[in-house]
């Protein structure tokens, strides 16, 4: 696989077959994912190839005269001058919106004459340039590792005689080939990589049972599908400079912060990697706990791109993906985003109220707009301050120092003074305000 980021313009055509349950719609939308995360893997698609078949084509994926098309641009017609490429481009891949077999691959790259690159090896390859934490490292190698082993007989084709039986030595199996060595090593490296999986898991439960126990904070997490706006309204509820790309799977990494300014309970925000539609199964199963997020939040922020017209597919995408981690019973909010790129003020309003007519306890804003994120923000708040107490505390003079504490646990509603020292009205957990209290009287 050409993995290098190329310092040179990289050029690609799209390729898909339409079977006849896709309607019109999913086809082309799932079509426009492709582009896009051709996209943020840094190629622009300068065509794009399509057939109505019954079926895929067992040899090729395409069909033959399709195939034959395809051959005759990427060698002839995109060498050409055309507007906007006045020296013409070389295409470097063929982007195929389906995952097809080895096999399939192999053929179609040697009738086409260029690197053929299914779906999910897109998405791998996304997931292995964004991954930053070394739990996602080892879950993106896992599914790479997976999807590579089928496919290393058919690049042993694709290599001629390296491929072949070759004797025993240094351990190995006599007559043992290499592609029979790298499957051993794969399986080896993959069970190796489970295991660390699994050690890091323990490792992070166990951080963050202890940082909850002490600072006794609450957790929201924003889910959505992927490049709805899920990073800018982090960024706005949190004040912190998260990354904000308009890529897909701009990051994959679980970022944490507190909520801004910070309210009582302290309230975590959470940014969950983006779900897509048709994500490969070994991607579902390596990143569920990039998701852990979402089952330890109190509420769940389900962000939506209010502008874009396949939003309900969105939103089913999402459900599932959730109900198969078992987070669909958390209580959540949907959020309509990206309200101020539907049009003008009078679309905004008329999409904005036929939102809240089919989705009636929605949020529907921009979260470039301060007003609307600061309403979002005390829509959390009200939430997490649903199982509060109001108490009344009193500290004597002498101990003033201790008049932080109160501040850093509670909200104080009210504060009164009289010669023997300070009354305050305060709001927080019961726990806590207990605690307080306990601690003033034993003074």
């Amino acid at each position: 696989m050409q993995n290098d980021l190329r310092e040179k313009p990289s050029y690609a055509v799209a390729a898909a077959v339409q079977l006849p349950h896709v309607s019109d719609f999913e086809f082309e939308a799932s079509l426009a994912e492709l582009r896009e995360l051709a996209k943020t893997l840094g190629f622009t698609v300068v065509r794009t190839f399509i057939q109505k078949r019954s079926g895929f084509d067992a040899t090729a994926y395409l069909g033959v005269g399709k195939r034959q098309e395809i051959h005759h641009y990427v060698n002839h017609e995109a060498a050409m001058a055309e507007p906007g490429y006045p020296d013409g481009y070389e295409i470097d891949a063929i982007l195929v919106d389906h995952e097809i077999s080895p096999s399939q691959a192999r053929n179609l790259e040697k009738e086409v004459g260029c690197e053929v690159m299914d779906r999910t090896m897109v998405i791998l390859e996304i997931f292995h340039r964004n991954a930053r934490s070394r739990a996602a490292r080892a879950q993106v190698e896992i599914a790479r590792l997976g999807y590579m082993a089928p496919r290393l007989r058919e690049a042993a084709k694709l290599a001629g005689p390296q491929g072949r039986q070759r004797s025993g030595v240094g351990g190995r199996g006599a007559g043992e080939s290499h592609t029979e060595l790298d499957k051993r090593k794969i399986r080896d490296r993959i069970a190796e990589l489970q295991l660390e999986i699994v050690a890091m898991e323990a490792e992070r439960k166990t951080q963050r049972a202890r940082r909850q126990e002490r600072q006794g904070l609450a957790a929201v997490a924003l889910v959505g599908y992927t490049n709805a706006g899920k990073s800018t309204l982090m960024r706005a509820l949190t004040g912190s400079e998260v990354l904000v790309a308009n890529k897909l799977f701009a990051t994959l990494d679980t970022t944490v912060r507190t909520l801004h300014p910070e309210s009582v309970p302290r309230v975590l925000v959470s940014d969950t990697v983006g779900f897509i539609k048709n994500l490969p199964h070994g991607l579902v199963a390596s990143f569920k706990s990039t998701l852990d997020e979402a089952l330890d939040a109190s509420l769940l922020l389900h962000v939506i791109d209010a502008s874009d017209p396949g939003f309900e597919r969105q939103l089913e995408v999402t459900d599932h993906v959730l109900a198969e981690i078992g987070a669909d019973e958390v209580p959540r909010i949907r959020v309509f985003n990206k309200i101020d790129h539907v049009g003008d003020v009078a679309a905004q309003a008329e999409c904005e109220a036929a939102l809240r007519a089919k989705y009636p306890d929605c949020v529907v804003m921009s979260a470039r707009r301060p007003e609307e994120v600061a309403a979002l923000r005390l829509l959390i708040i009200a939430f997490f301050q649903q199982g509060l107490v109001e108490d009344e505390l009193f500290l004597p003079w002498t101990a003033q120092q201790l008049r932080k504490d109160i501040y850093a646990d509670c909200e104080v509603l009210e504060e009164r003074a009289d010669e023997a020292g300070a009354f305050f009205r305060v709001r927080g957990e019961g726990h806590i305000v207990t605690g307080l209290r306990e601690k003033f009287e034993a003074l």
